[in-house]
């Protein structure tokens, strides 16, 4: 099991470099009763109430990445408090990774409060995602009321169905922004036809497209 150190200070004064000593060979040691694989120890000096830490988001990375499956921490508060810790334990739950901390030897117990705020936060994104795929289904029934074609306008139809279309058609990009559709409207639209784009490659190629028509205007 790969595993990531977090030791954190609230300031940047001198004497908590002891604490930080101390957090990093206890957690090691930790790590090794249990036969973790440290990949990386990373030590922050900033507030716990400030979720903008480079620390923590560089952990945060590490786990999304799946280079690392466990965040090790000497308790829930070197994490992060208040808010910023409600907010870190939602992104780690939904990245799928675990907290270990050394003074519950595991995952920390959370409050009635932290759990209900949890499960909160928990039926809100669910929410909002059932929103966005509503969206994206509107979107695609407008383009389609406006003269959107999907079987006249897919490409290579004569090739064997379910293969991965690379390409990115960008005459198709301009016709749904000219209806008015989001970039992020087109893109749920282009790979529901089978191409694998994203919001940010339909906007970069349609800004490219504008920027290479003012150019040969000039």
């Amino acid at each position: 099991m790969k595993a990531v150190i977090y030791c954190r200070v609230s300031t940047e004064k001198d004497t908590q470099d002891t604490s930080i000593e101390r957090q990093k060979e206890e957690l090691l040691s930790l790590a090794a009763t249990h036969n973790m694989n440290v990949i990386k120890i990373i030590e922050e000096r900033h507030s716990g109430y400030d979720v903008d830490r480079d620390g923590i988001i560089e952990a945060l990375e590490l786990l999304k990445d799946k280079k690392a499956s466990v965040l090790l921490v000497q308790d829930d508060t070197r994490l992060g408090r208040g808010h910023a810790k409600i907010a870190l334990l939602h992104e780690i739950k939904k990245l799928q990774a675990s907290i270990f901390t050394l003074n519950e030897k595991g995952e920390p117990e959370l409050s009635e409060t932290d759990s209900m705020i949890l499960s909160i936060l928990a039926t809100v994104e669910e929410f909002q995602r059932k929103l966005i795929n509503y969206k994206i289904k509107r979107g695609m029934q407008r383009a389609i009321q406006n003269g959107f074609n999907p079987q006249k306008n897919l490409k290579n139809q004569d090739q064997a169905g379910g293969r991965e279309k690379i390409e990115v058609p960008l005459e198709e990009i301009i016709k749904l922004r000219n209806k008015d559709l989001t970039f992020q409207e087109i893109a749920a639209t282009l790979r529901g036809l089978g191409f694998d784009v994203s919001k940010a490659t339909v906007h970069r190629r349609y800004k490219e497209h504008i920027e290479e028509t003012q150019f040969n205007s000039k």
